[in-house]
């Protein structure tokens, strides 16, 4: 089976353990015909217990444009009995290769949070 396009991992900086059981979504950007930004669910999951989505999207459903991937963090550490500060960690990218694919990792914390295009 060929793997999603946009995959993600989430990694517990202060726990030093998988981010397991996170939401996730996947939203395309676009704009309306007046200018006025919109925004289309494609996909949700959850992060597998080695922190891991890597289902979200069949081959082949992409196209160049701006994307959005949203992890519901304050579910998360809510369900640990933690505050957090970030209750919704958003992040934006362009996709301009929709044939490649897109690994978005995030390394958090309750109080910080840090995202790279990983492979």
């Amino acid at each position: 089976m060929a793997r999603s396009p946009i995959t993600c991992h989430v990694l517990d900086s202060v726990l030093g353990k998988p981010g397991s059981d996170i939401p996730v979504s996947v939203y395309r950007l676009t704009s309306t015909s007046d200018g006025q930004p919109s925004s289309a669910l494609l996909a949700s999951g959850r992060t597998d217990a080695d922190g891991r989505c890597t289902t979200l999207l069949p081959p082949g459903t992409l196209e160049v444009g701006t994307y959005k991937v949203c992890f519901d963090t304050g579910a998360y550490f809510a369900a640990g009995g933690r505050e957090c500060f970030y209750p919704v960690v958003e992040i934006t990218f362009f996709l301009k290769k929709p044939e490649e694919h897109y690994h978005i990792p995030l390394l958090l914390s309750p109080y910080s949070y840090t995202t790279y295009r990983g492979s």
